[in-house]
């Protein structure tokens, strides 16, 4: 397997300096600031990025176990809202809802579900975050 890469640079102090990072397969990079991480300033921030990173893992999860199951999605939508606060040890991610709705020719809502449920537990990303408290997933099978 390939091995991904990242990386990201800061210059200055937390609240007045900036940071960029960048993706290895993407020819960009990125702006964040404390603002846009703390605040609500405009940008992006790390917590989009792994809010980006479980949904786009989850949906590939689910895409692939339906497969298996027998069942090929015309689509999967899936959004992930990462609540981070702080804590008495720093600022946490204390929660992750993943908000997902597929259309899949053929499944029953109860196979829909247990489909969804071992998607959840079996993506890479979601075995990353196992610190993450709370993971919940809102799993609807759209007509």
């Amino acid at each position: 397997m390939p091995t991904r890469k990242a990386s990201a640079e800061w210059q200055g102090t937390l609240r007045e300096g900036n940071g960029t990072f960048s993706l290895g397969s993407v020819p960009a990079t990125h702006a964040y600031t404390f603002g846009t991480r703390f605040e609500e300033a405009p940008g992006t921030n790390p917590e989009e990025l792994i809010g980006a990173a479980l949904a786009s893992c989850f949906s590939m999860a689910f895409s692939g176990d339906l497969g298996r199951a027998g069942f090929t999605p015309d689509f999967v939508r899936t959004k992930a809202n990462v609540h981070f606060n702080k804590a008495e040890a720093g600022f946490r991610i204390n929660k992750i809802e993943l908000d997902m709705e597929a259309k899949v020719p053929g499944i029953d809502a109860a196979k829909f579900q247990e489909v969804a449920e071992v998607s959840q537990k079996g993506c890479t990303i979601s075995n990353a975050h196992a610190a993450i408290p709370e993971i919940t997933l809102n799993a609807r099978l759209v007509g």
